[in-house]
């Protein structure tokens, strides 16, 4: 609950500091004094949006402070989960500099507006008649009817396997895009893989190919330069092989004389054996040297092929076919696997489908069960509120598509009058009516849930007479269950109150600037009576002030 608000150089406001206390807690004040200040105030430390108008000297800055008890709200996994440091009284801080920028703090951490928007949504709920509408979406009926069924758990889980569903389902929709744009291409993607796997194109094969045809368009140089070669090796007169015997023969005479000379004679020995082999093995080249014409073409029609292929693909290598021939294989693969694909995933999302609508089932009997409790304790509040032929007529029908909160359709439809039809609130409902059903709704939820503080901000205008008794005395039972603060200008609401606040203006220096007090027993009584009665106070007047905060 909010136990303290501090504003500094905010509107009409120089310094203002506030305890409030459980309860039922009243904000009166004349019009114009500056109720919807101290709230604008409050909305600016919970996330609104500020400009410098909300500065009361543009030369200072504005500090407004709010400390909650958070103790009751679980929200230690939100402050871990946001790095910030829980505490049960938690301290929020909003700072609005001359320069127009503005700074959020929680528990002196730094924090972002979203932060702040999401804690407001758990700790305050100001509540204005504007905000009656809200009972005629669809939405906020489901918030009411799941609060008595106890549903929050099913609609957590719920909500975390939509989100994988639907994440499936964009899966399925990406595989079905793809595919299709694949199938397009499948024609030309097909065609040239089964060229490449036709080509049978091997790594190294180019350069292999390459050698070749360069040996065989060079044969006749080459079969001249091994004959040549044969024949200074071989000839009887001057070939080296037979200058070779000669001199191995000499050595051999002298070889006894000398280690030396049989170690010449012996390395002779070793080049005359290395000579007869490399002609032994040129000969059987020169006998192997042989033009084929055919042969030439062949190897020159593959080596043109994979030229022509490498141009088409825009590589160099036949490496880098090799690539694209595997990248080929595997968008022709993908569109003729395509129906494996698309089956298990739709069978993914059949299998989630039917765990959803599983939980919607759960979900949907607990509602189900809950229309009759929601309607007598509404009807019955109403009856309290000066509606006694007031009665609700409320359907749930499974529908097909999964919603944010199940696959159930409601309707909510309302009858102010005994025999009446039946209709939606809005088109039947006036706006006291719809005041006074939001207010039933508000009390019944805050037996059932954990409400945040909430303030209502003259949500009893144009309501007077029995019908106000009865609306303070449900405002007052609400503040058994939470913190309920009151702006009201009807003194029979003002008066139920366990604690009394007043906003007033007052001219400080030739400045006009708003405060607001805690009252006194004593100055409630002048209070209630000044609503009753206006500024000129009659004896008459602070009598029934006395009966109304004694009752």
């Amino acid at each position: 609950m909010l136990t303290t608000l501090s504003i500094s150089n905010y509107a009409l406001i120089k310094e203002l500091q506030t305890d409030f206390t459980k309860g039922l807690s009243i904000i009166t004040g004349e019009t114009g004094a500056g109720k919807s200040i101290v709230l604008g105030a409050l909305g600016l430390v919970m996330g609104n949006r500020a400009d410098l108008n909300s500065l009361k000297d543009n030369s200072k800055k504005c500090v407004i402070e709010a400390t909650f008890s958070v103790g009751a709200y679980q929200l230690k996994e939100f402050f871990e989960d946001k790095d910030l440091d829980y505490e049960e009284e938690a301290m929020i801080r909003r700072e609005i500099l001359p320069s127009g920028k503005s700074r959020a703090f929680v528990n002196d951490t730094p924090v972002t507006l979203s932060i702040l928007n999401v804690l407001k949504e758990r700790l305050i709920d100001v509540h204005s008649q504007h905000k009656t509408a809200q009972l005629s979406e669809t939405s906020y009926q489901f918030q009411i009817l799941d609060a008595l069924a106890g549903n929050f758990d099913l609609l957590a889980n719920y909500s975390k396997q939509l989100k994988v569903y639907k994440k499936h389902q964009k899966e399925l929709e990406v595989l079905v895009q793809s595919q299709e744009a694949a199938k397009q291409e499948y024609a030309y993607n097909s065609h040239l893989y089964n060229e490449l796997v036709e080509a049978n194109l091997k790594a190294g094969e180019q350069e292999e190919l390459e050698e070749t045809l360069d040996r065989l368009n060079n044969i006749e140089a080459i079969s001249d330069a091994l004959s040549e070669s044969l024949n200074l090796a071989s000839d009887e007169q001057v070939g080296l092989q037979s200058g070779l015997y000669q001199m191995k023969n000499s050595l051999d005479g002298i070889a006894s004389f000398s280690s030396e000379y049989e170690s010449f004679a012996s390395r002779i020995e070793s080049l005359k054996i290395e000579l007869d082999d490399v002609v032994f093995e040129l000969e059987k080249y020169l006998e192997n040297v042989d033009v084929n014409p055919s042969e030439i073409e062949s190897l020159n029609d593959r080596l043109q092929w994979i030229y022509a292929l490498q141009k088409k693909h825009m590589v160099s290598s036949i490496d880098e076919l090799l690539t694209v021939q595997s990248n080929l294989e595997i968008k022709v693969g993908q569109v003729e696997n395509a129906s494996e694909q698309l089956e298990n995933k739709q069978a993914q999302i059949e299998e989630l489908k039917l765990k959803l609508l599983a939980v919607c089932d759960k979900i949907h009997k607990k509602r189900t069960n809950s229309v009759p409790k929601l309607t007598k304790q509404l009807e019955e509040v109403l009856s309290k509120l000066g509606m006694p032929n007031a009665t609700f007529k409320i359907e749930i029908n499974g529908g097909k598509e999964f919603y944010t909160n199940g696959n159930d359709e409601l309707q909510f439809l309302f009858s102010a009058n005994m025999g009446g039809n039946y209709d939606e609130l809005k088109k039947v409902a006036s706006g006291g009516e719809m005041s006074r059903i939001m207010l039933g709704v508000k009390l019944i939820l805050s037996k059932y849930t954990k409400l945040p503080t909430i303030i209502f901000d003259e949500i009893d205008t144009g309501v007077s007479g029995e019908v106000s008794n009865k609306i303070a005395d449900v405002m007052q039972e609400m503040g058994d269950y939470m913190q309920v603060i009151t702006i009201t200008h009807l003194p029979q609401i003002a008066a139920k109150g366990e604690s009394h606040f007043k906003v007033y203006k007052k001219d400080v220096e030739g400045v006009t600037t708003t405060f607001l007090k805690p009252l006194t027993k004593e100055e409630r009584v002048t209070e209630v009576a000044e609503i009753l009665g206006g500024k000129t106070i009659t004896d008459s007047a602070l009598e029934h002030a006395k009966e109304l905060l004694k009752a």
